[in-house]
């Protein structure tokens, strides 16, 4: 039986599936016995606004009203108490409502409200419970003054040039206890960045004299001295002792010892590895005062080497002697050398499914120096059923192998010194080579080799800079010999042109990101992304002093090839924001801009852009959206085979403008081993030529035509975590389709009644995009108003 039969029931179900996991219908009380009542609802009035949703918090967990859908989850799977799923009623108990009340009370009056108090109430209406929290928060409490207590000279000296830097607390401000708290832990982590490896937070105390009358308190901090000492010591670093034991963290076997200086002593039992760069990474040095930033640092370097695992914050011997050094020990596990992941995602639509198969092999420690071998290979194939194209079922559309291989040295390679950075991260100098197999079916097949240098280091712990000062680039595309005839009497020289010619470049490219680093977080935070991609100017400037021949369309070449000249720009800006409870909300924008200048007068294939997929716009198959009002049941005609042939293919451009919305909520906290999550989304956005283009009818890029030009996607989605990776299922639904005119884009609201069903509009779409016959009935593209995709990883 062929995979894609009753593909339209496949997705009837799995789209009832995913409406199953938004809501229910069901009672929510249905479960509930005798008198118990259901918690619904929450309220605290009286309360300053800015601490109502911090105070919901202390509401105790067993009488915060329910997730409904989690709720029904429980009800559904949870028969007898069979299985652990979804979250069980809040059931309503007096007890806990005075214990809530209790803490919130204790909450508000930590905000300086020191004399406030909290009622509570209890309304009920049938089996529904309804709680009101009325607060009386009574006069704030202000500082009045802050005074410090501190015999050691030093220390005092410290925390007075410091405390601007860090202090919340300030004369006229809002008396908090959580400030008191942070201005404590601020101190310390000052004092153990400065040589006090023996200083405890219990050192730093506050009293709070208050004056209830005038609401004001006087706050005055005292940091006590060690037991029997005058003043806190101050220690600086000696030797270190790097000991690395073998896979199974045995320490057996004779081992080898090498002193690399004055400093270090390394010690390897697993026979694998050289001192540098695992030294190099070891940020505290002899003589440097002692930093517990610098610790921690270390452990975050040896960890981003990837040849260690679980590594051990570094510990400290104190030396026998009365001088305040400290000697390093640091105790360290291999990791297995070699490694090996696969990666895909699966999509399907009417008459067409495809997969994107991706595997790396990783072997971590080449030279003994913690240098990493990378082998990637990655397939993606798009399959046509036999019912669209041609009566050979199953055929193969188009495919893009690509294989490279990537030697990555954890340091910056560089013919000349500089200094060793590793302060905010592990830089990388990353040499790779890459073979890529583009085949389109009775088209073309082009084939390229990339080979490049890039250096990539941290500015700061949120700022990444990876630099390619050289890209060397070639590529061949052959054309099938009866799509070329075809193209010819087509006058469709520009086809010829982008994927049949040899060409070659060298280029640079440069990209800066920020906030990488937050992206698996539920901070609020905006991500940026630039790149910018410049070939063959360098060749310009050869070929033009040298006087080099120029090919028949009047182009410089240099070995008897033309080469391309470009500038691309391509940006991804993201703003992340948290409601809280793993609720996140997530808004992108993704422009991107090449232009062809000089030598070329049209970009590489492999630099245009191609818009649909499971990344950007999921409602659309890749490479099947745009460019602009491009309408390829117009375009050609009655021309069904360069149709056929052209598919996949005439959809790119230079300009690129894609935004997506999506709403990420948790559902369930173990679904079967797993957080289940959901979510719904918008794509909008397309591709566009940057010219008009005889080839591309209405694909150029108009500022007054932007809306009308511009695709809409929605969608709903499943995301099933398992901590180490992300399984995800989207359902993506055209509801603006810009290939279209008018009112007929919104083909979602205009013609719902097809979307699971055959009608005259599926008909006619047909119909305009047939491809031939088969048995006396037109094949070709049908409409399809709902792509699935599977995959694993989250879209952006």
């Amino acid at each position: 039986m062929k995979a894609y039969i009753g593909t339209t029931k496949y997705r009837i179900a799995i789209i009832s599936i995913l409406l199953l996991f938004i809501g229910s219908g069901c009672s929510l009380t249905r479960g509930l016995k005798g008198n118990e009542k259901l918690v619904r609802k929450v309220t605290i009035k009286g309360m300053n606004k800015d601490f109502v949703e911090q105070a919901l918090n202390f509401v105790d967990k067993q009488q915060q009203p329910n997730n409904k859908f989690n709720l029904q989850l429980y009800y559904w799977f949870n028969k007898n108490g069979k299985r652990n799923i979804g979250e069980p009623p809040a059931i309503l108990d007096s007890s806990l409502v005075e214990f809530s009340r209790v803490q919130i009370e204790k909450f508000i009056q930590s905000k300086g409200y020191l004399k406030a108090k909290v009622d509570d109430s209890i309304s009920t209406k049938k089996k529904n419970a309804y709680l009101l929290f009325t607060v009386n928060q009574g006069p704030l409490f202000r500082i009045r003054k802050i005074q410090d207590s501190i015999p050691d000279a030093k220390v005092r000296g410290l925390y007075r040039k410091a405390r601007t830097d860090f202090s919340h607390l300030q004369p006229g401000g809002r008396f908090d206890t959580d400030s008191l708290a942070y201005d404590r832990d601020a101190f310390f982590q000052v004092m153990k960045r400065n040589g006090y490896y023996d200083f405890y937070r219990q050192y730093i105390n506050f009293t709070v004299d208050s004056t209830y009358n005038s609401g004001v308190v006087d706050l005055t901090l005292f940091i006590d001295n060690p037991a029997d000492k005058t003043e806190h010591p101050i220690y600086k670093m000696n030797n270190t002792l790097v000991t690395i034991s073998n896979s199974y963290d045995k320490m057996t076997g004779k081992a080898d010892t090498i002193k690399v200086d004055s400093q270090f002593k390394f010690v390897d039992y697993s026979h694998r590895f050289k001192p540098h760069p695992v030294v190099d990474y070891v940020l505290q040095k002899k003589g440097d005062l002692y930093n517990s930033d610098m610790q921690t640092a270390t452990t975050s370097r040896l960890s981003e080497l990837n040849v260690f695992r679980n590594v051990p914050n570094p510990e400290y011997q104190k030396t026998s002697d009365s001088t305040n050094r400290l000697n390093t020990v640091l105790h360290l596990v291999p990791l297995k050398r070699m490694s090996d992941r696969v990666e895909g995602e699966f999509l399907f639509a009417d008459g067409r499914y495809g997969y994107n198969i991706g595997n790396t092999f990783t072997d971590r420690n080449i030279f003994k120096r913690a240098v990493t071998l990378q082998i990637k290979l990655n397939l993606s194939v798009l399959y046509d059923n036999g019912t669209t194209a041609s009566a050979n079922a199953s055929s193969i559309e188009n495919q893009d192998f690509k294989i490279g291989a990537s030697l990555i040295y954890p340091w910056l390679l560089t013919p000349f010194t500089i200094a060793k950075p590793g302060k905010y991260g592990v830089p990388h100098t990353t040499l790779s080579t890459n073979y890529s197999l583009f085949f389109q079916k009775g088209l073309v097949t082009r084939t390229s080799f990339v080979n490049s240098i890039t250096y990539d280091f941290l500015e700061t712990a949120n700022k990444v800079h990876s630099i390619t000062p050289i890209d060397i680039e070639f590529s061949k595309g052959t054309i099938d010999p009866v799509a070329y005839q075809l193209l010819l009497q087509q006058n469709r020289y520009s086809y010829i042109y982008l994927i049949g010619r040899t060409i070659f470049t060298t280029g640079s490219q440069y990209t800066y990101q920020v906030n990488g680093n937050l992206l698996n977080s539920y901070h609020n935070f905006t991500y940026f992304k630039g790149s910018l991609d410049v070939g063959g100017n360098f060749l310009s400037a050869v070929s033009n002093l040298a006087n080099t021949k120029k090919d028949t369309l009047g182009k410089r070449t240099l070995f008897g090839y033309t080469f391309a000249q470009y500038t691309r720009a391509e940006i991804d800006f993201r703003y992340y924001h948290s409601f809280g409870g793993e609720r996140q909300f997530i808004f992108r924008v993704n422009p991107g801009l090449g232009v062809p200048y000089g030598n070329s007068n049209q970009l590489i294939f492999e630099k245009n852009f191609y818009a649909g997929g499971a990344n950007d716009m999921r409602a659309w198959l890749p490479r099947t959206l745009g460019p602009g009002q491009f309408n390829r049941g117009t375009a050609y005609g009655g021309d069904t085979t360069l149709r056929s042939r052209l598919k996949y293919i005439d959809q790119f451009g230079e300009v690129k403008f894609i935004t997506n919305a999506e709403y990420r909520y948790k559902l369930i906290n173990d679904f079967f081993g797993s957080k289940l999550k959901g979510a719904v989304f918008v794509d909008a956005g397309n591709i566009w030529r940057l010219h008009k283009d005889p080839d591309n009818p209405n694909g150029e890029f108009r500022f007054n035509n932007i809306l009308q030009s511009t695709a809409i996607g929605i969608g709903t989605g499943l995301r099933f975590d398992v901590s180490f990776f992300v399984f995800r299922l989207d359902a993506a639904f055209k509801f603006k389709d810009p290939q279209f005119d008018g009112s007929d884009q919104w083909v979602l609201l205009k013609h719902a009644d097809e979307l699971f069903r055959p009608g005259a509009f599926k008909k006619a779409y047909l119909d305009a995009n047939r491809t031939g016959l088969i048995n006396g009935q037109p094949v070709g593209d049908t409409y399809n108003f709902m792509q699935l995709n599977f995959g694993i990883g989250m879209p952006f």
